[in-house]
C-alpha cells in the first residue's frame, strides 16, 4: 500500500476517526475547517475509499510560528543578530491517526511528510526550525526519537531545519 496525503477537504470524511485522544479527535472533526478557511493552519490528510467515501485515517498540521529569541538554546542563539526578539519557525501543531489503522509506521509517515513540506516551504520562507508542543509522554518520546530537542524552560521541542537539510539533501 502506498501511503500519501492530500489538503484536507470538505468532501473527506472524518465523522468516525478515532485516535484515542479526544482533543485531536474533535480538532479534525470540528475546527480543522475553520482553521483552514481563516489560513490559521493548513492540514494534510492519509485518506482510504471505503464505500464510496475518502475516509480520513491521519492527518497533520503546519502553519507559521515564532518563538522567543530567549526560549531558543544558547548554541543557536549566538547565531542569531542581537535585533531579532522572535525568531521565525513553522509549527507542527497536530499529528494523529486512526487507532483501527492497522498500516506500520503510518505516524512516522505523517512526521516525515510534516517535515518536508516544513523544509520545501523554508526554501522560499524563512524558519529556523519545527516546533511541536507534545500533547504527552508517549508523543514526546516519540518527536525524541526523530531528532526533536527540547526547548529550555518549554514543554515544547524542536528539530533545526538544518537537521532536515541533513535528512533531505542528500550530496
Amino acid at each position: 500500500m502506498e501511503l500519501r496525503t492530500e489538503s484536507l477537504k470538505s468532501i473527506h470524511y472524518r465523522d468516525d476517526f478515532n485516535c484515542g485522544n479526544a482533543i485531536l479527535d474533535n480538532y479534525l472533526k470540528k475546527q480543522a475547517n475553520q482553521d483552514i478557511k481563516k489560513k490559521l493552519s493548513a492540514c494534510f490528510v492519509i485518506c482510504e475509499l471505503e464505500d464510496g467515501k475518502k475516509v480520513v485515517k491521519g492527518y497533520s498540521t503546519l502553519s507559521n510560528y515564532g518563538i522567543s529569541r530567549n526560549l531558543v538554546p544558547n548554541r543557536y542563539q549566538s547565531k542569531f543578530p542581537r535585533l531579532y526578539h522572535t525568531i521565525p519557525t513553522t509549527l507542527l501543531g497536530r499529528l494523529a491517526r486512526d487507532k483501527n489503522y492497522n498500516v506500520p509506521r503510518v505516524g512516522e509517515f505523517l512526521l516525515v511528510d510534516a517535515l518536508l513540506r516544513a523544509f520545501i516551504a523554508s526554501q522560499e520562507i524563512a524558519s529556523f526550525a519545527v516546533i511541536i508542543d507534545p500533547i504527552d509522554k508517549n508523543a514526546k518520546s516519540f518527536y525524541k526519537k526523530y531528532g526533536f530537542l527540547e526547548l529550555p524552560d518549554s514543554q515544547k521541542m524542536f528539530i533545526p531545519m538544518k537537521s532536515l537539510t541533513q535528512l533531505f539533501i542528500k550530496d
